[in-house]
Parts: structure tokens; sequence; C-alpha cells
């Protein structure tokens, strides 16, 4: 039967203006058709929501996911993201535009190729991570990378599309609603463990991806999504030279980086994991990058595959599917429906079915007994066996209340204790105990430690203390000493605080220094030299320009003038600090003599010991004809004291 006669829409004019031709694809969630835009005359791919899911209560989280596609794609400009053009409804369908990707996806390639180049799968490989990056920059997580997803249009050049379960990368992504979205195939232990995923993830599945293209088959199979998906969790990732023996150690190295089990140990995005790609890729050389592996020998069962008896159908490989979150709960089998015989009314089956019905009889017994074992074990497994433990989720760098969402979402209970943290922001998680990842029985306590932020302290008072009683002050507080600076000061004593740097009574990180200048007492100085001064200019000079304490003597020398310092207590050039003392002598005139009784000498001998008292001496007779025989009278009284060299006249008769 022609799609013309079994689609209602080919042919059909969405919201007046798509024109539907062809059907492309056909998934869980929507219908892609080739359309043409009547109105910028292109072709385009139409991609519309199937009518059940919008009327569907239960299927709220597929509109979400459908509606979200477009803003999220629409927030990425890059050349290896498919582009999204448009979102709209017309009467009751929802339906997205996006650019045309003539070609094939990469699960069509695989299917008629087998497995890549060991070249061409690293290519591929670098551009779903170059295009990953750009989202992740944009801060979102695509969330479902798979074959199915990747485009490779007529040049051969791999697109990205389908963001339609994107998150953004802030929200750390957790599921409210007890089920996963997502290819199982190609999903992070963390999501399906615990429902949270980063940009991490989207490396974890990158990585798997590149072992198929390489290896030609999935590391994991099994008949079931749960199956794959407990292996994705208990497992390490096995290593792709395991299949391909020829493979270098490099590229098992770059797998396992890819998808290691802990987040915490694979790149921290999509340009991380780029980055190790390209390093790796230099370390091989061209007949390495061209070899093949040969496609793996008979049919690699995957999730879903069925044996030749079986009749239910299952999700295919690429199916995006629900899960239910954590692997210590019971899951259903993917895509089973029961579906209940119906009469036959044909009278000549009715003897087989007599026999049927006897056989079915001792199928049901045995299934009883199977469900009694099952439902003991099913006990066993989720009260004491593996199931009744869960995984730590991480949680740092979370709010407080996100932090308790994701516990309790893992069915542990969050008890918070704050801390101070130097690099955690106030109110943000810094970590668990037991840490992230690790397994603990459903029900327990997780400490969640919530950062306080830096440890403030309050600067003391310390100003005019003593340099150790100031260290001593600061560090029982807590603080560490920084820069201590000595500078002189004619008024603080040497030894003291004069200032600190944060300042006295300002609230500062615990781990920020405190300096401090500390007096080294007044500045030193070179003593002038003052001798011949006049007093009151040799004071001035030692008081106001070298903040000397000057104190003044007076003397007498016969080379000075009354008046001026003949001499200093602090010499002339030598080394004195502000402040200190200096005594300075000012001359009162020459050295005193006492005048003797020269009268009754004779004159000479009057003369001679007049000039030995130091004194000059002027000889006057009292008569003209005085015969110089002896003194008989003197100027200066006898006893007196005068200047050394004063002349004494001396009379003699």
């Amino acid at each position: 039967m022609s799609d013309t006669l079994t689609d209602p829409l080919l042919g059909r004019v969405i919201d007046g203006r798509y024109e539907v031709r062809e059907r492309v694809a056909a998934g869980g969630m929507a219908t892609v058709y080739l359309a043409f835009d009547r109105h910028l005359e292109r072709e385009i791919a139409l991609k519309v929501m199937h009518p059940h899911l919008e009327v569907d209560p239960r299927s709220r989280e597929f509109v979400a996911r459908f509606r979200r596609e477009a803003k999220a794609a629409a927030r990425l400009t890059h050349p290896g993201v498919v582009r999204v053009y448009d979102q709209g409804t017309d009467q009751e369908l929802s339906y997205l535009t996006m650019e045309f990707v003539e070609g094939e996806n990469l699960r069509e390639r695989m299917a008629h190729e087998g497995p890549l180049a060991l070249g061409d799968a690293l290519t591929t490989a670098e551009h779903v991570l170059d295009a990953l990056a750009a989202a992740h920059r944009q801060g979102l997580v695509h969330q479902d990378v798979k074959p199915e997803n990747v485009l490779i249009d007529t040049d051969g050049r791999p697109r990205v599309a389908d963001f339609g379960l994107a998150r953004a990368v802030t929200e750390v992504t957790s599921s409210t609603t007890g089920t996963i979205l997502g290819t199982v195939a190609y999903l992070g232990p963390e999501l399906i463990s615990n429902g949270i995923s980063d940009a991490r993830t989207d490396v974890y599945a990158v990585g798997v991806l590149l072992y198929e293209m390489i290896t030609g088959r999935q590391p994991y199979t099994g008949d079931t999504a749960i199956d794959v998906a407990t292996q994705h969790v208990h497992h390490d990732m096995p290593a792709p030279s395991e299949s391909v023996p020829w493979l270098p150690p490099e590229i098992d190295d770059l797998v396992a980086s890819l998808t290691s089990r802990d987040p915490a140990h694979r790149p921290a995005d999509a340009a991380e994991a780029l980055e190790r790609l390209r390093a790796t890729r230099e370390l091989l050389d061209d007949p390495t990058l061209d070899r093949r592996a040969d496609p793996p020998s008979g049919q690699i069962p995957a999730v879903g595959d069925d044996d030749a008896t079986t009749v239910l159908e299952a999700a295919p490989v690429g199916a995006t599917v629900a899960l239910p979150i954590g692997l210590g709960h019971p899951f259903p089998a993917v895509g089973a429906e029961v579906v209940p015989d119906l009469p036959d009314d044909d009278p000549e089956a009715e003897e087989p079915r007599r026999a049927d019905r006897r056989a079915g009889w001792w199928i049901a017994a045995i299934l009883v007994a199977v469900l009694v074992i099952g439902g003991g074990s099913l006990w066993w497994y989720n009260s004491i066996g593996p199931g009744a433990y869960t995984t730590v989720p991480p949680v740092a760098n979370e709010t407080e209340d996100n932090a308790r969402t994701f516990l309790e979402s893992a069915g542990l209970e969050a008890e918070v204790e704050y801390v101070y943290d130097d690099d955690v922001l106030d109110g943000f998680v810094i970590g668990t105990d037991p840490s992230a990842q690790q397994r603990v029985l459903g029900g327990s306590t997780v400490t969640v430690f919530v950062s306080q932020g830096p440890e403030m302290f309050t600067v003391p008072s310390v100003v005019g203390s003593s340099e150790d009683d100031a260290r001593a002050a600061l560090a029982e507080i807590g603080f560490t000493i920084g820069e201590v600076t000595s500078t002189s000061s004619d008024t603080v004593p040497s030894g003291e605080v004069m200032s600190v740097s944060p300042a006295e009574g300002e609230t500062v990180r615990h781990d920020e220094p405190v300096d401090m200048v500390v007096s080294s007492g007044p500045a030193p100085i070179t003593v002038p030299d003052v001798s011949g001064m006049k007093q009151d200019d040799a004071v001035a000079l030692l008081e106001d320009d070298y903040a000397l304490r000057v104190t003044v003597e007076t003397g007498r020398t016969e080379d000075v003038k009354t008046g001026e310092v003949y001499a200093q207590s602090l010499d002339a050039g030598s080394e004195a600090r502000r402040t200190d003392a200096i005594t300075i002598t000012v001359s009162e005139g020459k050295p005193l003599i006492e005048v003797g009784d020269y009268v009754g000498l004779a004159v000479d001998e009057a003369e001679a010991a007049a000039k030995d008292d130091g004194l000059k001496v002027s000889l006057y007779p009292v008569w003209p004809w005085s015969s110089k025989t002896s003194v008989v009278d003197q100027s200066i009284f006898p006893g007196t004291a005068v200047e050394k060299n004063s002349t004494i006249t001396l009379r003699y008769n």
C-alpha cells in the first residue's frame, strides 16, 4: 500500500505554507516529512508530532520535549547542527520546520558499510564533538546522541540533529517524573542510576558511538533495555581491541576516557573531549587510520532483537525509550505488550485446544512456582541484595534545594552541615559524605556540606600596641601576618604599631593577610655645625629643622666673640635622631683674671707681675720729674676680675 493511501498528511498544506510531499521517517514521537515552504520556495524537513501525544496526559513529557527542541536548537548556530527554522500548530497538529539534510543517517551508513575505517570513525566523532561543544558552550546538553541523530549530507559531512531531549547544563538535568527518556545503548550510567546528566553524559554517548563505528557492534547487548542499562551501570566499557585486536592502545585509552563510569574521570565537556580525540589521532600513522575492522560474524544481538520463536515486538536498537530511574527497582521489558488469544470458531480446532488447555495447566503451575520463587528473589534483591543499594548522586556546586531533590530522587535522606569554604559560593554544595558515586543502602542519610562562603574575621584594635602584642592578637583570631614595614616617627615610640591594613574594625576573609606599619622612632639626621653662629640662629636651626632638643650653656673663650656658639655636645657630621638632646655653649667673652696689688713694687717688678697675670700694662709718672722708682697707684683695684689682656695703668714716682 502506498504512503499516499496510508498517510493523510501527504499532499496537505500545513499552516497554509508547508506542502507535505514525502514521508521520510517515523518514530515513537513524531513523523518527519519532506515538505516545500511556499513562502521561501525551498525544501524543508517537517517534523509532526503524533496527534495522540497531544491529548494523552501521560505523554506530557513527549509534548514538552517536542516543543523544547525548537527552542534548544534555535539557540545554536553551527555548521554541524541541523538548523530549526520554525515551530507552530495547525489545528490538532504540532510541528517543527527544519533544514532538510539530503543524505542518510549514521545508522544507515553503518548498516550498508559495516565498521568504518578508523580514520573515518575518528573524523565523524570529531564533527559530532565539535557540534556538541557549541551546544555545551551555549549551556545545552543534547542527551540523546546516537547514530540516528547524526545525519550525513551528500558531501559526507556529519550533522547533529534532534535536540528534543536537550536541557540546560546549569540545571544538571535530573528527571522528576521517575523515568528517563533516551536511547539505552548510549545512556550514561549516571543518567540511568540517578536521572542526572550534564555535558559529560553527551561525552559518554560519543564514546559509545565511536566504539560502535570502529567495531561494528555496540559494547553492550541484551534482550531488553534493562539488560543493557544494567551493564552500563555495573561494567566498565570493554576495550575496542577486544573485538578488533589490531587496534592500537591509544584508541582503547581514548574510548575508556570518554566512557568512564565515573563522570569525574571523563572530559568535562565536548570541547575537552575533542582535544583528546585530536591528540590521539596525531599519534596514529596513515596505514593504521586507513584500516577497517572486519564486519562482526553473525548477527550481534541488540536491544530488542528477538529469537526466531519470539512473537512479542521490542524497541528497535535506535529507539528512544522511557526507563524508570535507578536499577534497584524491577523494570518492565521494553515494548512488551500482552495480547490475549482470540476465540477460534473452527470446530476442528476444539480438540487441539483441549490439549493446549491441559498443557496450559502445567505451564500455569510452573509459572506460579516461578512467580513465588521470583517474588522471594525480588524481595531479597530489593531488601538486602543489590537492589537495596543506590548510588550517591553528584551534587557538588548545586544549591542546597537542588541537592536535597537529587538525593531524595535517589531514595536517600539529606542531612545538611554548613561549613566555611574558600572556593564554593555561599549556599552551594561542597560535597557529600558518603561521596558521589558511592553505593549505599537506599534510605541512608547522606551528609551534605553546604558552603557558608569563606570564613570572615574582624581586624582587632592593635594600633599603639607593641609589634609582638599585635602579632599575638591577630594570630589568636586566625589572621596571618603580611608585610611588616618600619617607618620613622617623631611622635610614636619605636616598636609601636602605627597602622594596619585592612584597617581596624574591618571584616575581611580569614586568609587575607594583615600588613603592619611599625614605628622605628624618630628619623636619623646628620648633626649640623653651629659653631660661630649667634645663639638665636643656632637654636632656631637645631629645633626647627632638625627637631633636636636644645640646651644652651655659656662660657668664656679667647677666640669667639660674645654671643656666638663655640662648642656643641653632638659633633658636627655625626648621626643622631630627631628629638635627641644637644647642648650648645655660647661665649660670654674672653676668660676673666683677678687683678693683683702692684702698689709699692718697683716699676719693673710691678710691670712684670701684671703681665704675668694676663694684663697689658701702661706706665704713667705722677710728676714730670718722677725717677721711676716705685708704683704709687694702679687704675684697677686689686682683686677685680677683668678680661684677660685688659689694660691696667700703673703710676710711679
